[in-house]
């Protein structure tokens, strides 16, 4: 094969993974995972946390499952409206960095081209073929803002339309954690349900955190027994704090 087409090729099908890229976030599949993992744990670890809290201080169940059943609530609300907000940060900061580039292409073109080719030069490609790799994305303003954001800010097009999504899948994985540590207190006494919401709760974390580095990436037991014991301590906070402020009996 002639040198030239080599080198067509090669930039033909950078230019096509470009786009791909652009078109589809590598990541995009995972979110959804990372969304349900990120308001369970926050919902399954504070409500654990306050309802042991609550029951080291009164050892009433009822007010335990009230104490809970209003963390949950206000946990899930409070992790959906985060994540809507936060998504829409998200697209403001990246459309405002994709409007600075632009503007930084049409008043320093020359200073903007070099960066792409120290991009491409750092990524090992050299000679003429990097003259032709950076002549082809410079050619269109549109393909040169994108490779900057992707390549130089390490940054994806965010889609505003689901903001709404993510709170609603946050909000509801929230409440589903919540409940995880609650139910025991609705059939036990208060001090076996406090040990056994402690153990579910881990074997929980332990399952979602193993099952997380599965999908992702890490070791299995690693992963599941940082999550589990993160999480557990940080719950048995709220227990320490009953404990000290136990409210005396008659």
């Amino acid at each position: 094969m002639p040198a030239g087409s080599e080198g067509g090729s090669a930039i033909r099908d950078h230019r096509d993974a470009l786009h791909y890229h652009l078109r589809r976030d590598p990541h995009r599949r995972a979110s959804a995972l990372a969304d349900i993992i990120l308001g369970g744990q926050d919902g399954l670890v504070n409500v654990l946390g306050v309802i042991l809290g609550v029951a080291a201080a009164t050892g009433d169940s009822q007010i335990v499952l009230v104490a809970g059943l209003a963390a949950t609530v206000a946990e899930s609300i409070s992790m959906g409206a985060v994540a809507y907000t936060s998504t829409l940060a998200e697209a403001a900061f990246y459309e405002s960095e994709r409007t600075r580039e632009y503007r930084h292409i049409s008043r320093v073109p020359q200073v903007e081209r070099q960066e792409i080719y120290r991009i491409y030069q750092d990524k090992g490609f050299g000679d003429e073929l990097l003259d032709q790799i950076v002549e082809t994305i410079t050619a269109n303003e549109d393909t040169w803002v994108q490779v900057m954001m992707a390549e130089e800010h390490q940054l994806s097009p965010v889609n505003r339309e689901i903001a709404l999504r993510t709170a609603l899948v946050v909000g509801l994985s929230a409440v589903i954690g919540s409940l995880i540590p609650l139910v025991p207190f609705m059939f036990l006494s208060v001090s076996a349900s406090s040990v056994v919401s402690i153990l579910i709760s881990a074997l929980t974390l332990f399952a979602v955190g193993a099952y997380k580095a599965r999908v992702m990436v890490g070791h299995p037991g690693k992963s599941g027994l940082e999550m589990a014991l993160i999480g557990t301590v940080s719950a048995l906070a709220g227990y320490l704090v009953g404990f000290v402020l136990k409210v005396p009996a008659g």
